[in-house]
């Protein structure tokens, strides 16, 4: 499992600098600004839980078999796709429908750091 987390973290991680520069480069001036913030704060968030994955990935390689750890690191991937996936689309869109959806994924970040902190215990 540890491999897969280092692979997903790495991808992640090519997807948030990806976005990032398409939201420097490509939505200046092309969104207002308050939507350009929400628009960063996922690409942060994003970036963090990128570095969290393959930080669980090396956790793993010296406890491989811990469920807490391998429910962690789908924890942040699960924040991933719902806190910033849904942030990004409001950004681009405008639907404020998916409102709901982005603190569904803070809980999963939220959850994915404390399976790590119970692990460590």
């Amino acid at each position: 499992m540890g491999r897969a987390f280092q692979l997903l973290g790495a991808l992640a991680g090519v997807v948030g600098v990806a976005l990032g520069a398409f939201g420097a480069h490509g939505l200046e001036g092309r969104l207002p600004p308050e939507m350009l913030d929400v628009f960063e704060t996922a690409v942060r968030y994003h970036l963090y839980h990128a570095l969290a994955l393959l930080a669980t990935a090396a956790i793993l390689a010296r406890l491989p078999s811990s469920r807490l750890v391998t429910a962690a690191g789908w924890a942040f991937l699960a924040g991933i796709v719902l806190f910033s996936g849904s942030l990004y689309l409001l950004a681009l869109t405008g639907a404020r429908g998916l409102g709901a959806v982005t603190p569904l994924g803070g809980i999963a970040f939220l959850v994915g750091w404390a399976l790590l902190a119970i692990a460590a215990i």
